[in-house]
């Protein structure tokens, strides 16, 4: 195909997303401050908003590019917000550590399988999976009444930083079970697992909202870990400049943590599960849409 000037048109090998300008580079950190401060802020780790914007701005790369992209950013959020979240004393790390174990095998698969995933057929599955993810949201206010007082389960008792107290029951062996499917969709997906964990932790599971985001937090920094380096041996990051683009978003999403936790503190569970909810519609229709 020839240009204007007849010129043969130069024309970007799909899968490669180009330089890294510095004004590229400074406008990636601001996104992953957002992409950071709301992520932490519902337990959600930032990927599930990550992923469907870098697939609207780079239509043209490879959801295995995209997805190693997303992971990398989304474990340093996650571990930024964990540190947070440790601090303010409301993770379950009993029930996390299980479930962490349990997301291992899954976020393999996931990271391994992406590379045979079209667009054509990658984009409309996240717009789906999201807003499913937003219905189940909405119904956990709910549900999550008769999941606090289930019978069984082992009971969780403790009191975070600021006094408050929490008292529930846990169906680990159920919550390991979730948690295998969730390492594996997130890591597919490169959404990080807390936009999946969290509505599970909360409807299914019956945590409290505020246990719910922390603990979720402390999960998805050991999935994200794994999946990245997954992709990492695997030569994901090998198109365009894969690594810089990570390595801004990074940047950007350890900063939007903290802000994102501080936030959290100052919320009613209920108004962390409506924003959840109005993100994953918002982006799921945008998505399917493009």
């Amino acid at each position: 195909m020839k240009d204007a000037r007849g010129g043969r048109e130069r024309r970007r090998p799909s899968g490669t997303l180009g330089p890294v300008t510095p004004a590229i580079f400074a406008g990636l950190i601001l996104l992953g401050v957002a992409v950071g401060a709301f992520g932490t802020l519902v337990g959600a780790g930032g990927g599930f908003v990550l992923t469907p914007v870098l697939l609207l701005l780079y239509p043209g790369d490879s959801p295995q590019t995209i997805t190693a992209i997303s992971l990398v950013a989304v474990f340093f959020n996650a571990l930024s917000g964990s540190a947070a979240y440790a601090r303010q004393r409301r993770i379950d790390y009993r029930s996390g550590a299980v479930f962490a174990a349990a997301t291992v095998p899954g976020a393999i698969a996931g990271a391994l399988l992406v590379q045979l995933a079209p667009r054509r057929v990658f984009d409309p599955l996240m717009g789906a999976l999201l807003l499913a993810l937003a219905a189940l949201t909405v119904r956990g206010a709910s549900r999550r009444r008769g999941a606090h007082v289930e019978a069984g389960g082992s009971e969780r008792r403790f009191t975070d930083a600021a006094g408050t107290s929490y008292r529930y029951r846990v169906p680990v062996a159920r919550g390991a079970a979730y948690s295998v499917g969730v390492g594996f969709l997130s890591s597919f997906l490169g959404i990080g697992g807390g936009v999946v964990h969290v509505p599970l932790l909360v409807s299914l599971l019956g945590f409290p909202v505020h246990v719910a985001t922390a603990t979720s937090h402390f999960v998805l920094a050991n999935m994200a870990g794994v999946a990245s380096v997954v992709h990492l041996l695997g030569g994901s990051f090998a198109a365009g400049h894969g690594l810089r683009r990570a390595a801004a978003l990074s940047i950007g999403v350890v900063a939007g943590a903290q802000l994102g936790a501080r936030a959290s503190s100052r919320l009613r569970g209920t108004t962390i599960r409506g924003l959840l909810a109005a993100a994953l519609a918002l982006l799921a229709v945008r998505l399917l849409l493009s």
